[in-house]
C-alpha cells in the first residue's frame, strides 16, 4: 500500500525533475534570444546541461525507488522533445544552424513528431514500442550536439571549433534518428496495417 501510495503521488522527486526540464524550455529558449551575448550563452548552456542531466536521473530514481507513474511516463518524453525542439528552432533562428545543417534539424524534428503520432495511435492499440539502444544513443548525441551550438561562438575562446564540432553531432545525431525512426515504423506499421485489416 505505501508504494501504491507513493507512485500515485504527482510530486515524487523523478517527477519533480521532470517537470523541471519543461519549465527549463522556455527559460533556455529566451536566453538564447540574445545570440551575440556570450554570458547568456553559458547562462543557456548551463540550464540546459541541468536539464539534460536530469533526462537521466528522472527514469533512473523512478525505477530504483519504485516510484514509476502513468504521469512520469508520458510527461518524460515530451519534456525531452520539447526540450530538443525548443533549441534547434531558436539555434535555426539565431543563425549558429545555418545552410545544410538546417536540414539535420528538419529530420530530427520530423521524425521526433511522426515517432510521437505513432506511439500515440499504437497505445491506443495497447501496443507498446520499447526504446532501442540506438535510440539512446542519438538522444545523447543530440543533446551533445546541442550543448555545443548553444555553447556556439561564446565556446570558440575555449575551445577553437565548438561550432563545428555541434554541427558534425548533429549531423551524426541525424543520422542516427533516420535509422531508429526508419526502425520505429518498421515495428509499428505491421500493427497499423493489422488494424485496418
Amino acid at each position: 500500500m505505501p508504494i501504491a501510495a507513493r507512485r500515485s503521488n504527482p510530486f515524487t522527486l523523478p517527477n519533480v525533475l521532470t517537470y523541471g526540464r519543461v519549465a527549463a524550455v522556455p527559460v533556455v529558449a529566451a536566453l538564447l534570444f540574445w545570440p551575440d551575448d556570450n554570458w547568456m550563452r553559458w547562462a543557456a548552456l548551463g540550464v540546459f546541461a541541468a536539464a539534460a542531466i536530469t533526462d537521466f536521473f528522472d527514469g533512473y530514481l523512478a525505477r530504483v525507488w519504485e516510484q514509476q507513474s502513468a504521469l512520469g511516463r508520458m510527461l518524460d518524453p515530451i519534456a525531452d522533445k520539447l526540450l530538443v525542439a525548443a533549441c534547434l528552432l531558436m539555434l535555426v533562428s539565431n543563425k549558429t544552424i545555418t545552410g545544410l545543417s538546417v536540414w539535420a534539424a528538419l529530420i530530427i524534428l520530423s521524425r521526433e513528431i511522426l515517432v510521437s503520432g505513432l506511439r500515440e495511435f499504437l497505445a491506443e492499440l495497447r501496443v507498446s514500442v520499447p526504446v532501442t539502444q540506438v535510440a539512446k544513443w542519438k538522444t545523447t548525441l543530440q543533446l551533445l550536439a546541442l550543448g555545443f551550438l548553444i555553447a556556439g561562438p561564446a565556446g570558440e575562446p575555449v575551445l577553437p571549433g565548438t561550432i563545428k564540432i555541434g554541427i558534425g553531432l548533429l549531423w551524426v545525431a541525424a543520422i542516427l534518428t533516420l535509422y531508429t525512426g526508419w526502425d520505429y515504423f518498421r515495428a509499428g506499421i505491421r500493427h497499423v496495417v493489422d488494424h485496418e485489416g
